[in-house]
């Protein structure tokens, strides 16, 4: 037969002499650099893992701050926007305000000097009435007692209106 397909008893002893021989030199030079190389590979790996851990918590840190001042600052955004429009809107109603009031304080003014002018024209109407009247009655009372039974008549109507006590 073949001594491939069915081994000797002293190609198997050698075969396995060989195989602790080679196990022997493995375990004492091999096994330990291959296992400290594993080790040290393990241990990169972890690490790796833990640094890339630490950078994806310290991203979403990261993202939460800036989408917290994101909002804090669309926060400040709207706040100045809206005393911007409350600065505005006041100084529109103080314009307002201001303009009606110098409106009505002209209008006041208007009014008084209208009445100071009527009283005015009323007192000088009157004044030129009077006048008038005065020189009336002198031309007509001139006129009526030119003649001396006239004069006497007028004052006989106006002793007998006027009652002495």
């Amino acid at each position: 037969m073949n001594p491939l397909v069915t081994p000797s008893l002293g190609l198997l002893f050698w075969q396995v002499v060989t195989f602790l021989v080679v196990l022997f030199l493995l375990s004492k030079f091999a096994w330990k650099p291959i296992m400290k190389a594993l080790r040290e590979r393990e241990d990169n790996i972890d690490s790796a893992l833990r640094m890339a851990e630490k950078a994806k918590l310290e991203m979403q840190a990261l993202k939460a701050d800036n989408e917290r001042l994101l909002t804090e600052a669309r926060v400040e955004r709207d706040r100045i926007l809206k005393d911007a429009n409350d600065v505005a809107t006041n100084l529109v109603e103080s314009a307002r305000t201001k303009a009606t009031e110098e409106g009505q304080r002209l209008v006041e003014q208007a009014r008084e000097s209208i009445q100071n002018e009527k009283k005015a024209a009323l007192t000088e109407v009157k004044n030129l009435a009077a006048t008038l009247s005065i020189d009336i009655a002198e031309k007509i009372i001139r006129r009526e007692l030119q003649d001396e039974p006239a004069q006497r008549a007028l004052v006989q109507s106006y002793l007998q209106e006027t009652h002495l006590s």
